[in-house]
């Protein structure tokens, strides 16, 4: 198929015309504009519906409207923007509605900057919003990889019925390359038998998060808690580059796991066997490929923010392998030379 030189923003965008999406709620924020930019011509043309929304808040909700009425539906923005639909995500998730959610991380905290990071880890992780719950997340590093698994993220969002965010920090949303939008079977729609579509011969049905009795609320905590056990079990993704023969592992996700392979050519070529272990779901995250990391490994987490996905990667190794951490915050983004120094020191502090 013709390839098409796009933006990852541009990307995703028309992945998810692709993947069926017809409805998208949003608020321009930099650096993920050209995401509704890219839909708001796109999705008329597809008879879809591009709306943006007074504010981000009210995005979200929308979001939540569509979803449930069984429509294929996403929202993006950018970090401050994810922090005003958090109380939505909790409850769309809580009512068990399948969409996408994309944020394309630039620097904090507060309003920050306009460049790239990887600082809402911790926020897309580990729920970000109130209650127990999460979403499934992936982390693409490449804008083919964007376009890829954007498509898939509404299958899994389908599947699951949950939201799926694709994380992404500012570079790749702005970056250019080739993508091609390859033929695909969609994945069959499971039974939609929750969908809000107007009780006509039918029993009514009602979709809600509200539960004052605490033992039925604990009823359904529990019910999600078996779908995220499910998840962890079958949706694990995770990418391992030249680590067969490493002694030191690089671990790092997104633009900086494509630094990182610069990096180990360029060990490599000095006499470091060095690898990399690049998670692409970061919910549910790979810890049993970092629990088979020998104890006599290293481990360089590098990370675009103080040291998030750090946390996630000493509790894969429990102990077993020294994990050291390098990081760029605020919109400074690490170089492979840097890298480079980095398991140098390790090297020598051996």
């Amino acid at each position: 198929m013709e390839k098409k030189f796009m933006t990852g923003n541009e990307a995703i965008a028309e992945a998810a015309v692709q993947a069926g999406c017809r409805y998208f709620f949003g608020y321009p924020i930099t650096p993920q504009s050209e995401l509704p930019e890219h839909l708001a011509k796109r999705l008329p043309e597809v008879g879809g519906c591009f709306l943006q929304a007074e504010s981000e808040i009210a995005a979200i909700y929308m979001v939540f409207g569509a979803a449930g009425a069984g429509a294929r539906v996403m929202t993006s923005s950018s970090s401050p923007g994810i922090s005003l639909k958090q109380e939505g995500i909790s409850y769309i998730t809580g009512a068990e509605l399948p969409c996408v959610v994309v944020n394309i991380m630039r620097g904090g905290p507060g309003l920050g900057g306009i460049q790239p990071s990887q600082s809402d880890y911790f926020q897309a992780t580990k729920g970000g919003g109130h209650g127990d719950y999460h979403m499934i997340v992936i982390a693409p590093s490449t804008v083919q990889e964007a376009a890829d698994l954007t498509m898939e993220a509404f299958d899994l969002a389908d599947k699951y019925r949950n939201p799926v965010m694709i994380l992404g920090d500012g570079y790749l949303g702005q970056m250019m390359e080739p993508v091609e939008f390859r033929t695909r079977k969609p994945e069959p729609h499971p039974k939609r038998d929750w969908t809000l579509t107007g009780a006509k011969g039918r029993p009514r049905r009602i979709i809600k998060t509200l539960y004052l009795n605490p033992e039925i609320l604990e009823q359904r905590n529990q019910v999600l808690n078996r779908k995220y056990q499910e998840i962890k079990k079958n949706e694990v993704r995770v990418e391992t580059y030249q680590t067969e023969d490493a002694e030191i592992i690089i671990a790092a996700y997104g633009t900086v796991a494509r630094i990182a392979k610069t990096a180990i050519k360029i060990l490599r070529e000095k006499g470091v066997k060095t690898g990399l272990v690049r998670p692409i779901t970061l919910f549910p995250f790979p810890y049993q490929t970092f629990s088979g990391i020998s104890d006599k490994k290293k481990i360089l987490v590098v990370e675009m923010s103080l040291g998030q996905m750090v946390e996630d990667v000493k509790l894969g190794v429990c102990g077993k392998a020294n994990v050291h951490f390098y990081g760029r915050s605020g919109g400074m983004v690490p170089s492979y030379d840097e890298i480079v120094a980095e398991v140098e020191k390790i090297v020598k502090a051996a």
